[in-house]
């Protein structure tokens, strides 16, 4: 076995943070603010960048809801590090654009937030594609 190859039983990467995989429907929403409230209460985040995080996620994933092919899977990975929320979401979906950047949606999610960005890549087989939006928030700094 080559040194690059991992053993058996290791994995290439460590799991990192907390990933919720659902169904790209409305319903859901509910649980993946929780979740990013959660987080945020936990790196003593402010009320309001609480509430900034919980807003920019859901207008992420409905974002992502609405580009999503029939029956996709929505997910949302949360990486905290050094104080710094790292949220990673994508759908399946059967466009081949990005969300649109022009949008009042998107100047909201892009002033709730630190950085957001997005991009698509194929998926495998079909065709079908897997739309992505990442969000960076940051904590407030001590003084």
């Amino acid at each position: 076995m080559s040194q690059s190859e991992p053993e058996r039983g290791e994995s290439e990467s460590p799991l990192q943070g907390v990933e919720l995989r659902m169904a790209a429907n409305p319903t859901q929403l509910s649980i993946v603010r929780a979740v990013a409230a959660d987080i945020a209460m936990r790196q003593d985040f402010d009320l309001d960048s609480i509430e900034d995080l919980k807003l920019a996620v859901d207008e992420a994933c409905s974002t992502l809801i609405a580009l999503a092919a029939p029956d996709a899977v929505l997910s949302a990975r949360f990486v905290v590090t050094d104080g710094v929320v790292q949220v990673a979401t994508q759908v399946g979906s059967k466009r081949s654009s990005p969300p649109d950047r022009d949008s009042f949606g998107w100047r909201v999610l892009s002033a709730l937030v630190d950085s957001v960005t997005t991009w698509v890549a194929p998926q495998a087989g079909d065709d079908e594609y897997v739309v992505h939006i990442d969000l960076v928030k940051r904590g407030l700094v001590d003084a």
